[in-house]
């Protein structure tokens, strides 16, 4: 029999205090239909253990999702995320600002434009997801230069003095290196978060901004 030691991300339930171990493979009919037939079931079954005092639980895969959908309280990965990624938002909202003014290239124009009606309403729906959590008060414990992607005040302050075509290519060379950071901690908290809502907003981030990314490899020269 192989025991295998799953994520916080496959079962989550408050009350469990000890491991979650799958079962898989145990007995070559165990997850047999009667008389043969095909598995009732898609997945391997779930051992749960129970309360102190109490005899563990053999939960069937659908009912273990259902468990983790059921208690999705944030975690300081949720936080730290949200946070900074308004941060990490409104400096890209600082590049297209420029781009705006100082892009040749009608195509940087428009990305530029793509990725400010996102990120605005994006950073909005990030704040509103720490007032209804009770965390609305910013932070200021990060350092929020050193997260991935973020451009330096030198770099900003050259592509500020810049336009034309130079312009363009040091807004796509920062935006494309500013895309790949979001990506990288979005990543991240779908490895290490625990609310389905910063889930799904992490999705939405690595999904829109890799199109993004490919769109402006494409304009560099």
């Amino acid at each position: 029999m192989l025991v295998h030691r799953i994520s916080r991300a496959s079962l989550v339930t408050a009350p469990l205090t000890a491991a979650v171990l799958v079962l898989t493979g145990c007995d070559s009919g165990a997850d047999a239909a009667p008389g043969g037939g095909s598995p009732k079931s898609s997945g391997p079954a779930v051992i749960a253990p129970g309360k102190p005092g109490e005899a563990a639980r053999t939960l069937s895969p659908e009912e273990a999702e259902k468990q983790r959908a059921e208690d999705d309280s944030p975690n300081s990965a949720d936080f730290d995320y949200a946070r900074m990624m308004i941060e990490h938002h409104a400096q890209a909202l600082e590049l297209t600002e420029l781009a705006a003014e100082r892009a040749e290239s009608t195509g940087v124009k428009r990305i530029a434009e793509r990725i400010s009606a996102a990120q605005q309403p994006e950073i909005e729906a990030m704040e509103g997801w720490l007032k209804v959590n009770g965390r609305e008060k910013r932070d200021t414990s990060h350092d929020h230069a050193t997260m991935p992607g973020m451009a330096t005040e030198e770099q900003l302050k050259e592509l500020g003095t810049l336009g034309g075509e130079q312009f363009d290519q040091l807004f796509l060379k920062l935006m494309i290196t500013h895309h790949e950071g979001a990506i990288t901690m979005a990543t991240d908290v779908k490895a290490q978060g625990n609310n389905i809502l910063v889930e799904e907003m992490a999705d939405d981030v690595i999904a829109q901004q890799t199109t993004e990314i490919n769109r402006m490899r494409d304009m560099t020269t």
